[in-house]
C-alpha cells in the first residue's frame, strides 16, 4: 500500500461532500475517482495534496514516496520556451552531466591517488546519470511533447503566450517527466486530441508508479484503470475493474439496495398498521404491545432510498417534422487561414437518420466545417446544399445562443413560451438543474452548466438536423449518458464533433476522419474506425508503401468520399448478383449434364443413333458453356 485515506470527512457549510471516506491505493495500481459534478472528486484530491484540510480523518503516504498532482486549471507564468520549461524537470540530470564534464577535464591533468579518487567519483556519477536516463533526456522531452500534441516548431514558443489548454499540457508533460511514485490527474484529457489521449493511455498503462485519475472519459478509464473509487452522496465505495465493470456492479448494487429499501418500507407500514390496530382495541395489554412495537420502530436503522437509475431522466427527442432523405451535400469545400490551409476539396453527403461523427486532431478544421454549415463562416471554395424540409439545431462551444442576463428558467421559458412550468423543470432536472438552481443567472454559471443549458434548449428545438460541436465538454458521466440516450432514440439526423470516444462509440453510425486536409469515411462506430485505422497503418507501413504513396490515396477505398463509396457499393452488389446468376446457371447445366449421362445409359436411347447424336451434341454444348461459366465464377468470386 502506497496511499491510504482514512475516515475523511469534509463539509462546506451545511453541505457535506465526504462522509468517513476510506480507501487505499497499492503500488503501481491505476485507479479512477468518479462521481457527478460537485460530488467532491477534486476536493478529495486537494485533501490528499494537503491543499485543503479535512474536517476529520487523515491521509497517509508511505514514507519516502513522492506524489505529483495536475489540477484542472493551470496558472503557469514562465519566460521559458515550452522545451526549456520541461527541461527544468531535468535540472538534476543536467547538473550531473555538467559535473561529469568537469571531472573529465580535471582527469586529463591529474595523476596518482588524486586521479583514482576522481575516477571513482566519475564512475559513481556516471552510474547515477545512467540510472536517471541521462543519455536520453533530450529525446525523452521531445517524445513527451510530441505525444501531448506539440509540433516540433512549437517547442520554441514562450509559455506566457500559450492558451490555458496548452499550459495544462505543458504542466502535464512536466509531471510525467518528473516520474513521481504517485501521479494524480484531474481531468487530464480535457485539452488533448485523440492521438494525444491514446499516447497518454499507453504511457499511464506502462507507468511503473501508482496513478489516480479523475475523469469523465469512460473509454480512457476502461483502458487505463483497474479500480474505481466512487463518490455518491458523500459515501466512498471502491470497485475492482474498469469503468464498464463498475457500471455493471453499480447497477446490481442499486437493484439490491432498492429491494432492501422497499422491503423495509413495507415492514414499517405493516408495523404501523399493527400498532394502530392494537391501539384501537383500547385495552391495557394491547396498548403495551403497541408501545413495544413503537419502540422497536424507533430503534430501527432506517435505510435511505438509493439514488434512482437514470431511466426517469430520459429525454425524448422528436423533430417537429421529418426532413427529406437527402439532408446535406457538400461539394468541393475548401478553407484556409493563411498561411495555414485547413482542408481542400471536401465532398460528402449525409442522409436522413444518420449520426455522423466528425473527428480529427486539434486544429484540423472540424469546428470550422460546422461554422460554415451554419453560416457563421464562409467557405473559400465549394458549396453545400441542405435537403428538403431540413431544420438545423446548432450547439456551439462558445454558447452564443444563451443570454447572460437571464435565469436558467427564463432562458427556456422565453425560448419556448408554450411549455408548462412542469415541463421546463423536468427538462432542466434532466440536465441536473433542480430546486433553486433554475433561478441562477446564466452569467453566473460555470462553463459546464452553460453547456447543459445550451443542450436543454437544443433538445426542445424540434429541429430535424442537429449540428453539435463538442457537446460532451464539461459534462459528467450521468449527463453524457442522458445525451447519448437522447441521441440514439432521436429520429432526425445528427452531425457532431467530439473527442469523447465512448460517446462516439455509443452514438455514431458513421465517422468522417479529417486529416491531411481531406476526409476519410468509415461506416461504423469508433471501435470499427479504430480497427480499420490500425489495419490501414499496418498496410501503408509495408515495404511498398513508399513506392505507391503518390497514387494509393486516390485509389484506396479508405480515401473515397461518401458518394464514391456508394457507387462502389452499388458495383459490388451488381457483381454479387451476377455471381448468383452464374452459380444458378452452373447448377442448372450440371444437373442437365447428369441427366444426359443417365439417358445415354438407357438401352432404348443408346440403340437410337439419332437420339444419341442429339444428346451428345447437347452435352458438348453444355461442356463448352460450363467452361466459360467456371472462368466467370472464378473471377467474380475473387
Amino acid at each position: 500500500m502506497i496511499l491510504a485515506c482514512q475516515n475523511i470527512t469534509k463539509a462546506f457549510g451545511d453541505h457535506t461532500v465526504l462522509k468517513n471516506a476510506s480507501f487505499h491505493i497499492e503500488e503501481r495500481e491505476k485507479a479512477a475517482i468518479v462521481g457527478i459534478n460537485g460530488a467532491g472528486k477534486s476536493t478529495l484530491l486537494k485533501i490528499i495534496m494537503k491543499e485543503l484540510p479535512a474536517d476529520e480523518g487523515q491521509t497517509v503516504i508511505t514514507k519516502g514516496k513522492t506524489i505529483g498532482y495536475l489540477a484542472q486549471h493551470q496558472e503557469m507564468t514562465s519566460g521559458n520556451t515550452i522545451f526549456n520549461e520541461l527541461l527544468t524537470v531535468k535540472q538534476e540530470v543536467l547538473a550531473l552531466e555538467t559535473r561529469m564534464r568537469e571531472l573529465e577535464q580535471a582527469m586529463k591533468h591529474t595523476e596518482g591517488e588524486a586521479l583514482t579518487e576522481l575516477m571513482d567519483t566519475y564512475s559513481r556519477l556516471s552510474h547515477d546519470f545512467e540510472q536517471q536516463n541521462g543519455y536520453a533526456w533530450k529525446s525523452e522531452i521531445t517524445g513527451v511533447l510530441k505525444g501531448l500534441g506539440f509540433e516540433e516548431e512549437e517547442f520554441i514558443k514562450k509559455v506566457d503566450t500559450l492558451s490555458g489548454g496548452q499550459k495544462t499540457r505543458v504542466s502535464l508533460g512536466k509531471l510525467l517527466l518528473s516520474q513521481p511514485d504517485i501521479i494524480m490527474l484531474d481531468e487530464p484529457t480535457n485539452h488533448l486530441d485523440m492521438n494525444s489521449i491514446t499516447w497518454l493511455e499507453t504511457f499511464l498503462m506502462n507507468y511503473q508508479g501508482a496513478v489516480i485519475i479523475v475523469s469523465h472519459d469512460r473509454y480512457f478509464l476502461n483502458r487505463v484503470v483497474s479500480k474505481i473509487v466512487e463518490i455518491d452522496q458523500g459515501i466512498v465505495t471502491s470497485f475492482s475493474g474498469n469503468y464498464t465493470d463498475y457500471a455493471q456492479k453499480k447497477a446490481q448494487l442499486r437493484e439490491a439496495r432498492m429491494q432492501a429499501y422497499l422491503n423495509q418500507q413495507q415492514e414499517i407500514r405493516h408495523q404501523e398498521e399493527v400498532i394502530a390496530r392494537l391501539k384501537s382495541f383500547n385495552r391495557e395489554k394491547s396498548i403495551r404491545r403497541a408501545e413495544s412495537r413503537e419502540k422497536m420502530l424507533d430503534k430501527m436503522d432506517v435505510l435511505e432510498k438509493p439514488t434512482e437509475a437514470r431511466t426517469d431522466m430520459r429525454i425524448e427527442l422528436e423533430p417537429r417534422f421529418p426532413s427529406g432523405n437527402d439532408v446535406l451535400a457538400v461539394e468541393g469545400m475548401s478553407k484556409a487561414f493563411p498561411p495555414k490551409t485547413l482542408f481542400t476539396d471536401l465532398n460528402f453527403e449525409i442522409k436522413r437518420g444518420e449520426r455522423v461523427a466528425l473527428i480529427g486532431n486539434n486544429g484540423t478544421g472540424k469546428t470550422t466545417i460546422l461554422k460554415i454549415l451554419n453560416g457563421v463562416l464562409p467557405a473559400d471554395q465549394g458549396e453545400f446544399r441542405l435537403g428538403a424540409r431540413v431544420r438545423i439545431g446548432y450547439y456551439d462551444q462558445e454558447h452564443h445562443v444563451l443570454h447572460m442576463e437571464k435565469t436558467v428558467f427564463e432562458e427556456l421559458s422565453d425560448a419556448y413560451p408554450t411549455l408548462t412550468n412542469t415541463k421546463i423543470r423536468n427538462v432542466l432536472a434532466a440536465f441536473l438543474f433542480t430546486g433553486d438552481d433554475v433561478f441562477k443567472r446564466i452569467g453566473d454559471l460555470s462553463g459546464g452548466e452553460r453547456g447543459r443549458v445550451s443542450l436543454a434548449k437544443l433538445m426542445l428545438s424540434e429541429a430535424n438536423f442537429l449540428i453539435l460541436d463538442e457537446p460532451t465538454n464539461h459534462l459528467d458521466i450521468v449527463s453524457k449518458e442522458i445525451l447519448e440516450d437522447a441521441l440514439t432514440h432521436y429520429t432526425g439526423t445528427v452531425l457532431f464533433v467530439s473527442h469523447d470516444r465512448y460517446f462516439i462509440n455509443t452514438t455514431a453510425t458513421r465517422i468522417l476522419d479529417l486529416s491531411e486536409r481531406t476526409l476519410t469515411n468509415y461506416v461504423g462506430n469508433y471501435d470499427y474506425y479504430a480497427e480499420k485505422k490500425e489495419t490501414m497503418i499496418s498496410f501503408t507501413s509495408g515495404p511498398s508503401s513508399a513506392e505507391t504513396s503518390d497514387t494509393a490515396p486516390a485509389e484506396s477505398d479508405s480515401k473515397l468520399d461518401w458518394k464514391q463509396q456508394k457507387e462502389q457499393q452499388a458495383r459490388l452488389r451488381k457483381k454479387q448478383n451476377e455471381l448468383k446468376k452464374v452459380e444458378s446457371r452452373i447448377e442448372e447445366l450440371e444437373s442437365r449434364d447428369k441427366e444426359i449421362d443417365l439417358l445415354l445409359a438407357k438401352e432404348e436411347i443408346f440403340t437410337d443413333v439419332a437420339k444419341v447424336t442429339e444428346l451428345s451434341a447437347e452435352k458438348e454444348s453444355l461442356q463448352t458453356e460450363l467452361e466459360t461459366l467456371y472462368e466467370s465464377w472464378e473471377l467474380l468470386s475473387e
